[in-house]
């Protein structure tokens, strides 16, 4: 149910350091070079959709980009992220939300989501997210999304996921959005053990391929 959902995530963060968790990321290098990668402007409106207490807010900020947007169904991970960055945090619009249940009220050049979708296990979830993510970015934007690779681990946080490799996630998306790039990546846990992501960065059709 999607009330357990929320209520497992705000959990996590209400009892956990930023630091205590295996998807933490001192520093998100993945997810800024495949940003870059887009080219957007520092009036682009990007999006972290799930984005826990990540520091890609950080790196965005401090990067001049103006137009940060950070969406996650936990809002005890959403304030240690304000807290984090301090009086920044008035430079980014939070959201408290479930992205399946979400209705954007504003478009989007980047979507970035690192290690929300692999959690969608059940098919109608799916449907759900890339419904929000049509009505939310532009043609010709783009959508960079990671997940657990076709060889990475099965489950996280006790929670079961669904693992993909860039063509298994591209089938999920549709013809509409184009598979730009991919690459894997060897994530280091804050306990040393080894969890193998793939990152895939998506043009929506109606812009020029970058």
């Amino acid at each position: 149910m999607k009330e357990d959902r929320k209520d497992h995530w705000e959990m996590v963060y209400a009892t956990k350091h930023e630091n205590e968790v295996s998807w933490f990321q001192d520093d998100p290098a993945p997810s800024l070079e495949l940003i870059e990668r887009a080219h957007p402007g520092k009036d682009a409106e990007i999006i972290d959709i799930g984005c826990g207490a990540s520091r890609l807010v950080d790196g965005l900020v401090e990067r001049g980009f103006r137009y940060v947007t950070a969406l996650d169904i936990s809002a005890a991970a959403l304030d240690l992220a304000a807290l984090r960055l301090g009086r920044r945090a008035s430079e980014v619009r939070w959201i408290t939300a479930d992205v399946t249940e979400w209705n954007p009220s504003r478009r989007f050049a980047i979507w970035h989501d690192r290690a929300a979708f692999h959690f969608l296990v059940e098919e109608a979830d799916r449907a759900a997210y890339v419904a929000r993510l049509k009505a939310a970015l532009v043609p010709g934007g783009h959508a960079i999304i990671a997940t657990f690779a076709a060889d990475g681990p099965d489950a996280c946080s006790g929670l079961p996921v669904h693992r993909y490799d860039a063509a298994g996630l591209a089938a999920e998306l549709g013809a509409e959005f184009t598979l730009l790039d991919c690459r894997p990546h060897d994530h280091l846990t804050p306990w040393n053990s080894s969890q193998r992501f793939q990152f895939s960065i998506f043009q929506r059709q109606g812009g020029q391929a970058v």
